[in-house]
């Protein structure tokens, strides 16, 4: 490949040269993934079809027909999930030298015009990580199936609590660009490798103190055949969700930094469990017994739940404000990578 550098421009702003690469995960996807193709501009300097082992010989198709010599076709043995595909084509991105990765869906969903955009606040030291939102504007939403939007709206509250980024939203979103060093620092062995993939990574890079930027864009809904089944990843996304929101804890509040939020943790969550604890307790008791319980049962009950969720209160609101707020990417030694 060229060793050439693509360049990123704004109006308002100087250009930012860049090396783009777009990592397209691909499976039973050949109905759309030419159109995808045929549609990234020039800013991309190279286009990572990853087929994950599709049943239909998506990579062929690939192959056969892209005539755009900015194409790499990678195969996987045996099916990895959309998280396996994306990393991948990270690792390949990694080894070309690539600056920039912009993961696009290539089901036609996500219009490749945005590319720009998306990259643009890394491109200016302004963000680790972008991100599509497609809730930024109301009007995009029509278009949304029903289903989609409430189960969005759930896991963004998830994601949130799990990842710390709680400005964000849309975190499930595909659309996404992500500077080389970031992901030369992310265990990519330990990323999920399926649907939770977004979700995961956005908690990994949270451990890193990345900035992530919403960009708002959006969606494109037409003929394609979505591969999730949302029956089956609830289940699993709450349960990884849950994990990941006491490993953030433990890692942002235990092992990096002790500070008063850390206390208002530690003391507040033991001093409401113990007032809900002896509280029902005492109150079980009463109603065995059926004389009221004392004044003092109940004041001992409630004091220690009114001072924890008080002091759970301002842990939360610390954790809020603890978003991180600092691009972390120019602060970074670039790692040695094939040219």
């Amino acid at each position: 490949m060229a060793a050439k550098s693509s360049i990123v421009r704004r109006p308002d702003h100087g250009p930012s040269p860049v090396r783009i690469a777009a990592i397209l995960p691909c499976y039973r996807s050949g109905a759309h993934v030419l159109e995808v193709i045929a549609a990234i501009g020039p800013e991309v300097e190279a286009i990572i079809c990853v087929d994950d082992a599709c049943p239909d010989g998506v990579g062929d198709l690939i192959e056969a027909k892209a005539t755009d010599p900015r194409v790499v076709v990678l195969r996987h043995a045996v099916n990895q999930g959309v998280g396996g595909a994306v990393c991948t084509g990270y690792a390949h991105a990694l080894a070309m030298g690539a600056d920039v990765f912009v993961k696009i869906d290539s089901d036609g969903q996500m219009d490749p015009s945005e590319i720009a955009v998306l990259v643009d606040p890394i491109a200016r030291g302004d963000a680790d990580y972008a991100k599509g939102n497609r809730f930024y504007n109301i009007e995009d939403l029509q278009g949304m199936p029903a289903l989609r939007l409430f189960g969005n709206a759930g896991l963004s509250f998830l994601t949130k609590l799990s990842t710390g980024y709680w400005s964000v939203f849309d975190p499930t979103n595909g659309y996404t660009a992500v500077h080389a060093r970031m992901i030369e620092r992310v265990r990519l062995d330990k990323v999920a490798k399926r649907y939770f993939f977004e979700s995961d990574l956005l908690f990994r890079l949270g451990t890193l103190r990345a900035r992530v930027a919403d960009v708002p864009m959006a969606a494109i809904y037409g003929d394609e055949v979505s591969q999730m089944n949302v029956g089956k990843i609830v289940l699993p996304f709450l349960a990884s969700n849950i994990a990941n929101f006491f490993k953030r804890l433990f890692y942002t509040y235990l092992l990096r930094n002790f500070s008063v939020a850390s206390l208002y943790l530690l003391i507040g969550v033991p001093l409401t469990l113990f007032g809900l604890v002896f509280g029902a307790g005492r109150w079980i008791e009463a109603v065995s017994d059926a004389r009221p319980a004392t004044s003092g049962q109940v004041m001992f009950a409630a004091l220690p739940i009114l001072i924890g969720v008080q002091m759970v209160l301002n842990f939360i609101a610390y954790d809020v404000e603890n978003e991180p707020r600092t691009t972390v990417w120019p602060l970074l030694r670039p790692k040695k990578r094939g040219a």
